[in-house]
């Protein structure tokens, strides 16, 4: 299998354009995609304010700031973007219609060796992989956000995915700075299906008034080492997001312990989110 040289990072938000980030850090030529040029802008931008944040606190040079920036081009058209590309990253919301479409695009205009490689959480890889005519090149790679900070990325292979590829997706983990486990694709792989659970029994508590939402998070942080209590990562994930990857996992595992609690969807509902929405089960406009 080819070295990756250059990447297409497809979806420019949340978790796109750290992705696109560190690839480019890593000496990576990265095409960054959004379908709204506006938000490809965005995500650009936002990489910059992370790299001018690392350079205020000493982590990050100027010259390596600039490089990586020079590295990072955006695109609105998914055939301009994987044209030539060694692999291509999808980190389009987590709905795998969205995510099948995407790669039967992708397809028919990416190179025969590029490695293919969604970031989903939690959804099926055998099953998105479905939009390729070669799966045995299709491979989950889950990162965690912040993905400039965060370690840890999944690598999740499918039911076609090939040791190949397998391997080239730890490799490429690697050369990234972040530590790889490799993890079967079973739905909610390792790190959401442990993390729902605790998650969705935080919530419980906080419903059933077992105690605050602040203490809850000590309990975790103080007596289990956890460097964040779950409610706090649910609000940091955003309640949305972890609402449908717990409806997911429910439907699927067929487990209560992933049911979502009332006070789960009333909070969805209602318009808090978490951090981006300003409110969840902490404040963020202080």
């Amino acid at each position: 299998m080819s070295a990756i040289h250059t990447v297409a990072v497809l979806g420019a938000g949340t978790m796109g354009h750290g992705i696109a980030q560190i690839c480019a850090m890593a000496g990576c030529d990265v095409r960054l995609f959004d379908v709204d040029e506006k938000a490809a802008s965005s995500g650009a931008e936002r990489v910059r304010a992370n790299l001018d944040k690392g350079m205020a606190r000493g982590k990050v040079t100027e010259e390596e700031r600039d490089s990586a920036l020079a590295r990072i081009s955006i695109a609105t058209v998914i055939a301009d973007a994987v044209h030539g590309v060694d692999l291509v990253i999808e980190a389009a919301p987590e709905l795998v219609e969205l995510k099948a479409k995407i790669f039967a695009e992708v397809d028919g205009a990416a190179p025969d060796h590029a490695i293919l490689a969604s970031n989903t959480s939690s959804l099926s890889i055998g099953e998105i992989a479905g939009a390729v005519s070669d799966a045995s090149r299709f491979v989950g790679m889950h990162f965690f956000n912040p993905v400039h900070i965060m370690k840890l990325v999944e690598v999740v292979w499918g039911p076609e995915t090939s040791d190949e590829t397998r391997d080239a997706a730890v490799a490429f983990a690697l050369r990234l700075g972040k530590q790889p486990i490799v993890v079967r694709d079973a739905p909610g792989f390792a790190s959401s299906r442990l993390g729902i659970v605790l998650g969705m029994e935080a919530i419980r508590m906080v419903e059933q008034g077992v105690a605050s939402p602040e203490d809850i998070d000590k309990a975790m942080e103080l007596g289990y080492r956890h460097p964040m209590g779950p409610l706090r990562l649910t609000d940091l994930v955003g309640l949305d997001i972890r609402l449908g990857i717990a409806e997911y996992l429910h439907a699927t595992l067929q487990s209560d312990a992933f049911e979502p609690p009332a006070l789960l969807r009333s909070m969805v509902a209602e318009g808090r989110l978490g951090k981006k929405s300003g409110r969840g089960f902490y404040d963020w406009t202080e």
